[in-house]
């Protein structure tokens, strides 16, 4: 194909999009916190899929319909509704997981959730969030020169090496913080208080999605 990104531009995208996806935001957060409570690999599996629900928002952008989505105030309030009351839903779960014991957060922690599933919940969250569509609407196309003509196929590389990256940070973030977690854990009711932040940190991202427009 044609209209194949030059070095430059992609030198040049790569470098803004790694300091944007590492600066601090809803993504990493989530991966930072859930690393910190659930360990290494539930830290990578989730980072994994926030990081690949970027795709979603990559072909949202290079068909036009995140566009659409973005004219549309009705389209755009329903996903904002639908991903503020998922986050919320994960957030109060993982609330009542750290409180569920005779001894509140005094016991020790002892749910867990597979890789599989946490990996599907990252994906769900970060591709239905109405915010991420508005934000790949507004950065893939400052990278595109429109004088090399096939806009759309210029963007579909952009979005996947944004993706790239996205998860080799999410990843890292999320090995780290696992690590750092699990050195934490050693103390029997820790885990427990780890988990309940998670879900703080869910809920209160959740509820920020859903009042904050």
């Amino acid at each position: 194909m044609d209209a194949l990104l030059t070095l430059p531009q992609l030198l040049t995208f790569l470098g803004a999009a790694f300091l944007l996806t590492l600066a601090p935001g809803p993504d990493n957060l989530m991966v930072l916190s859930l690393g910190l409570a659930r360990g290494r690999r539930a830290g990578l599996a989730f980072g994994a899929g926030c990081a690949l629900g970027c795709l979603n928002h990559t072909l949202l952008a290079t068909l036009g319909v995140g566009a659409l989505i973005a004219a549309s105030p009705l389209a755009f309030d329903a996903l904002r509704w639908a991903g503020g009351l998922y986050l919320l839903w994960l957030g109060v779960g993982a609330l009542r997981a750290a409180w569920r014991s005779a001894g509140g957060f005094n016991a020790p922690l002892a749910r867990t959730e597979s890789p599989t599933r946490l990996f599907a919940k990252g994906l769900f969250v970060n591709a239905i969030n109405p915010k991420v569509v508005m934000f790949f609407l507004a950065f893939l196309p400052q990278f595109v020169d429109a004088g090399r003509g096939q806009a759309a196929w210029q963007m579909a590389q952009l979005g996947l090496l944004f993706t790239l990256q996205a998860l080799l940070v999410f990843g890292a973030i999320g090995w780290f913080a696992g690590q750092f977690g699990e050195s934490l854990k050693r103390q029997p009711s820790l885990g427990r208080w780890l988990d309940g932040l998670a879900g703080a940190v869910f809920v209160g991202l959740g509820a920020r999605l859903l009042l904050v427009r």
